[in-house]
């Protein structure tokens, strides 16, 4: 592995002059009367996001606020099978002598910007909490990493990538969190790496399993106890997505490239659209400034690989099978999970259970969905002291002895 380089976000002058000639061009579609959102990103929001992108949207302050905010580097990550990969990140050290290295891995539609409005909260010092050395690594093809250049890049080479990076850093021993593929991730990394390198995994997107025949008691149980209040919202939360919101999936699972086309097109709106709909149908009303979805969205457009290598992972994962693979194997370390309202897909207590060591759960909050490290960051990190805090049932799960930092 090579050494570590510091980072700083420099998009060319050639890349924003091209947005905006892309943004004059932009041509919009008609709309029915009355359909608000049910039939995708509304185009009154639309109409007002690319005028704002025209006329007062300020990248290059957002470029210099995420530089000034986020401790940034590159490192060459060698992957087995395939090529070695230039990944960014970003590295936060807290001062407490304790601190646990943490590593946060972001999904689709995010990347490593969701780790903003936590990381303050993680490495900050208290003797009423845990404080975490933090790691939040643009995924490869996101953000400022390097994409893989050959096909079968699976779930198993980016939790190669992710453990690879923490060895890197000095962190022999380590926890992780993440939500959306970051959970599928993290859970790899959990059944690959734990117990001696991996200690404990936290999730915001659980995958709930129901109990088999083959555990009766455990059968028999989720038989006979009525769903709570909570988890009947849930299923309907559930039965929306599979209807309504999941056909985002079926696309980049099958033709990642086609989609590309109209992502990385002649106009900035196939790519606003595609995200922006999420930023709103996945969240619990949260209200997004033009700003914030902006910097989003041109995270994707300015990126290193550009946007279509993002989403590459779903056609990967779906066409190899993984999924199902993955699901059968139950990780025996250490698992927390926190459930949103608003969260895609959400199933009962029991059904969680059934897929890791569960130690802690809060499936009692009542605001927040998908992108919770961004929506509902102090609740998030309050999770997080709670399971590794004094008390908690991942305390110590790091001995203080096997962290090993660099000053940054």
């Amino acid at each position: 592995m090579s050494t570590e380089q510091p980072f700083k976000i420099s998009v060319s002058d050639d890349k924003i002059d091209l947005l905006r000639r892309k943004l004059d061009l932009c041509v919009f579609p008609d709309e029915l009367e009355d359909s608000g959102t049910s039939y995708g990103a509304p185009l009154a929001d639309m109409r007002r996001l690319v005028d704002y992108w025209k006329t007062g949207f300020d990248w290059r302050a957002q470029e210099a606020a995420l530089n000034a905010e986020l401790p940034q580097f590159t490192r060459d990550i060698e992957v087995a099978g395939f090529e070695t990969l230039n990944i960014h990140y970003v590295h936060q050290t807290s001062k407490a002598v304790d601190a646990i290295p943490l590593l946060f891995v972001h999904g689709w539609p995010g990347s490593f910007l969701e780790v903003r409005k936590i990381l303050p909260l993680l490495t900050a010092v208290s003797p009423e909490h845990p404080s975490f050395h933090v790691v939040a690594m643009s995924l490869p093809g996101y953000g400022f990493s390097q994409a893989p250049s050959k096909k079968g890049f699976r779930i198993a080479q980016y939790a190669e990538v992710g453990h690879k990076l923490m060895l890197a850093l000095g962190y022999n021993e380590y926890v992780t969190q993440g939500g959306d593929w970051g959970s599928l991730i993290t859970r790899v990394m959990a059944l690959q790496y734990g117990g001696k390198h991996v200690k404990a995994w936290h999730t915001n997107m659980p995958i709930g399993i129901p109990p088999p025949v083959t555990r009766p008691v455990s059968y028999l149980k989720h038989l006979v106890t009525p769903y709570t209040a909570t988890e009947k919202a849930g299923t309907q939360r559930s039965t929306w997505f599979s209807k309504q919101g999941s056909g985002y999936f079926i696309e980049q699972s099958t033709q990642p490239q086609t989609l590309g086309m109209i992502l990385i097109g002649r106009f900035a709106l196939g790519l606003l659209g595609w995200i922006y709909e999420k930023l709103l149908s996945w969240t619990d009303k949260y209200p997004w400034t033009d700003d914030e979805v902006l910097t989003w969205i041109s995270i994707y457009l300015f990126s290193r690989a550009g946007p279509t290598a993002s989403v590459r992972i779903y056609y990967e994962t779906y066409q190899s099978g993984d999924w199902q693979q993955l699901m059968a194997q139950r990780p025996s370390i250490p698992m927390g999970i926190s459930v949103f309202p608003a969260e895609l897909m959400i199933h009962p207590l029991s059904w969680y259970k059934m897929n890791g060591n569960l130690v802690f759960s809060n499936t009692s909050h009542t605001k927040g969905g998908h992108f919770a490290a961004w929506e509902t960051p102090d609740v998030l990190v309050k999770d997080l002291h709670t399971m590794f805090g004094k008390g908690g049932p991942a305390f110590s799960v790091v001995p203080i002895r096997s962290v090993r930092v660099e000053e940054y």
